[in-house]
C-alpha cells in the first residue's frame, strides 16, 4: 500500500472518564496517520463530557454521546459513524502501542483476510505492569474450526476490513456480553484471519470491571455457540462440535470451581462435557483435580 487507507477507531465508553484520555492519545499517538477516533458515550454518568472537551478542536476525533443503551448498540453506532476502509477498536480503559496500526494494516494485501490481530500486554488501574501469561494458543488463516472451541482473539488488538461489516454485519444488540466471538464465528466463514505477534494493545486489569463476570459471560457463550451452529449447521464436522460443547461444559466446571469452591455443579458440567465427547482429554484432567479437590485449592 503506497498510501495510507483510512483507519476508524470506534471507542465505547461507559463513566470511563479517568482513564478515556489515556485511551484516545495511545491513538492518536500512532505512527499511522491516517486515522480518526470515533468516541460513543452510551449515556456516561462521570466527567467524560469534560475530559473531552480537550479534543474539541482536534478533527480526529468525533465525541457522540447518547442515551445508555449498552455496549452492543455503542459499538454498532461507532461503526455507523465509521468512514474508514479499515475498522479498528480500542476499549475506553486500555491503550494501543504507538506502531499497531503500522505492523497490522500491511496484512491487509491479502485481499482474503478479513481480520488482523495481535498479542497483548497487562497492566493494572494504576499503570503499572502486570505479568501474564498468553491464555490460549492464536491461529492464522481459515480458523472457525479453532475459533468455535476459544475464542483466541483479544477484541481490542483486532482490525477488520470494512467490507466484513458491510457483507456479514456488526455486533449482535440481543447478546449484552460475548458479543466479539459472535461476531468473529461470522466473519470466519468468510474471512480468514491474521494474528500478529507483537503486542500492540494494553489491557487494563481493574476491580469490578465486566470481564469479571464469569457468570454472564459463560451464559451468553452457551447462547453463542448454539446460535452459530445452528445457523450453520454443516459448517464443521460433527466432531469438532462435539469438542466445542466440550470444552464449553468442562471450561464452565472449573470457572466455577476455582471461583465458587463448589463441587456438584462442576462434577455436573464436566461429566456433560465427557458425554460430548468422551475422549476430551481436558475433561478428564478436569475431571481428576475436581476428585482430588485441586480446582477448589
Amino acid at each position: 500500500m503506497n498510501e495510507q487507507p483510512l483507519v476508524s477507531v470506534v471507542i465505547a465508553t461507559y463513566n470511563m472518564g479517568q482513564y478515556l484520555p489515556l485511551a484516545i492519545d495511545s491513538v492518536l499517538n500512532q505512527t499511522w496517520t491516517n486515522l480518526e477516533v470515533v468516541v460513543v458515550d452510551d449515556g456516561s454518568e462521570d466527567d467524560t463530557r469534560e475530559q473531552m472537551k480537550k479534543y474539541g478542536g482536534d478533527p480526529r476525533v468525533r465525541y457522540i454521546p447518547t442515551e445508555n443503551k449498552g455496549q452492543p448498540q455503542a459499538k454498532n453506532r461507532g461503526l455507523q459513524e465509521a468512514k474508514g476502509d479499515f475498522i479498528a477498536f480500542c476499549d475506553a480503559d486500555d491503550l494501543w502501542q504507538p506502531h499497531k496500526l503500522e505492523v497490522q494494516i500491511p496484512c491487509f494485501d491479502n485481499e482474503d483476510v478479513g481480520v488482523v490481530y495481535s498479542e497483548v500486554s497487562y497492566i493494572d488501574q494504576h499503570g503499572e505492569p502486570v505479568d501474564k501469561e498468553t491464555p490460549y494458543e492464536r491461529y492464522s488463516g481459515v480458523v472457525t474450526d479453532k475459533l468455535v472451541i476459544k475464542n483466541f482473539v483479544p477484541f481490542g488488538t483486532a482490525v477488520i476490513r470494512r467490507s466484513c461489516m458491510e457483507e456479514d454485519g456488526a455486533f449482535d444488540e440481543d447478546l449484552p456480553m460475548g458479543i466479539d466471538w459472535d461476531l468473529w464465528l461470522r466473519y470466519s466463514m468468510n474471512w480468514q484471519f491474521q494474528y500478529v505477534p507483537d503486542k500492540t494493545y494494553t489491557y487494563r486489569i481493574w476491580p469490578g470491571q465486566m470481564s469479571k463476570n464469569y457468570r454472564g459471560r459463560y451464559k451468553n457463550a452457551f447462547l453463542i455457540l448454539n446460535k452459530f451452529l445452528e445457523t450453520h449447521p454443516n459448517a464443521l464436522p460433527k466432531a469438532v462440535q462435539a469438542n466445542a460443547w466440550a470444552d464449553m461444559y468442562v471450561s464452565r466446571g472449573m470457572s466455577l470451581a476455582t471461583a465458587e469452591k463448589l463441587f456438584f455443579q462442576p462434577l455436573k458440567d464436566v461429566l456433560t462435557g465427557l458425554r460430548y465427547n468422551f475422549f476430551f482429554l481436558p475433561g478428564w484432567k478436569a475431571l481428576l483435580k475436581l476428585l482430588l479437590g485441586r480446582a477448589r485449592v
